[in-house]
């Protein structure tokens, strides 16, 4: 092992938490969970129980709760020495990781956890998706199949709706993404109104590189007050995304509306070598050279263990 490599493994700008000592860090955060909830939570083929929410989101929603606090007594400092009152702008993290690895579902538990805070926060959260330009775009210029890399999304739109949050106008209108017609809904929003807290989930947000022809001063991380980076080994999110893509094979595929339909009639064979030859020919160049970069960007990691829950979180020290 080079001497560069064992300077890399001794210093870390990280902490670096076992599942068993991080869950002895929720001193206070305690809140019922019931069957409902965790159903509306988690995502498909994606297990979720009342154990991880307490062993790992309750730990998770204190630590955030903390530099909210700070957050705020900055404000408070900052008016007070700018003899102003600046009124209270939303807290805004950003969820990033690949594709498959369970995004989603970290944007609703955290969502829900950081509702349960003593002050009860107004908790919002977007999609990124709901900034992608809408197919006809994307197939004008040629980069349909690259739908989830950088240049397929509206950044100029995702940058003026966050600036406008964090300039104090309180009501926005989001594009709504649609999963089912694998396209933009052109007659639906959603309406996000006077957040304390602003969830921001997406694979990209957390890069920096400019689409082509462009050079951005401005990134979207720049707006966020936190931020966590959801991984887990390569090998097993091509497992759960194979998987998510058969168990949607064999329902939400099976819709004629849907945008996938042409594969519901695939054999489970087929499915899977469908499924594996998408992740190789857009995800996984997608995870290399975008997405994967970004991790060490991020104040949080939590680490995901084949099974899919979290068996390790990564914070970086202060």
């Amino acid at each position: 092992m080079s001497t560069f490599q064992e300077e890399k493994i001794l210093s870390s700008p990280y902490h670096d938490f076992n599942r068993e000592e991080w869950k002895e860090l929720n001193g206070h955060f305690n809140h019922s969970l019931n069957a409902d909830d965790i159903d509306q939570m988690h995502a498909l083929n994606e297990p979720l129980n009342t154990e991880e929410i307490e062993e790992i989101y309750f730990p998770l929603a204190h630590l955030i709760e903390l530099h909210i606090n700070h957050y705020e007594d900055i404000r408070n400092a900052s008016n007070n020495f700018f003899d102003r009152n600046q009124q209270k702008l939303p807290f805004i993290i950003g969820i990033a990781g690949s594709v498959a690895v369970g995004k989603s579902t970290t944007a609703r538990v955290l969502q829900k956890v950081l509702s349960f805070l003593p002050n009860k926060p107004k908790v919002s959260l977007v999609t990124t998706d709901g900034f992608l330009y809408p197919n006809k775009i994307l197939s004008d210029r040629g980069i349909l199949n690259r739908k989830g890399f950088p240049e397929s999304y509206d950044t100029k739109k995702l940058l003026n709706f966050l600036t406008a949050v964090k300039s104090g106008i309180s009501t926005h209108i989001v594009p709504v993404y649609s999963h089912l017609e694998y396209d933009i809904l052109r007659d639906d929003t959603i309406l996000i109104q006077n957040p304390d807290i602003l969830i921001v989930e997406g694979i990209n947000v957390l890069q920096v590189n400019s689409q082509k022809g462009q050079s951005n001063k401005v990134f979207v991380s720049d707006f966020f007050d936190y931020s966590i980076y959801v991984d887990a080994n390569e090998e097993d999110i091509i497992t759960w995304y194979i998987n998510r893509f058969e168990s949607l094979r064999a329902t939400a595929f099976q819709d004629p509306n849907s945008y996938f339909h042409k594969y519901a009639n695939l054999t489970l064979e087929g499915s899977k070598e469908m499924a594996f030859q998408i992740w190789n020919e857009i995800n996984k160049p997608n995870l290399h050279n975008n997405i994967l970069p970004t991790k060490y960007r991020a104040d949080l990691i939590l680490q995901k263990a084949s099974n899919h829950f979290v068996n390790n979180v990564k914070v970086r020290k202060l």
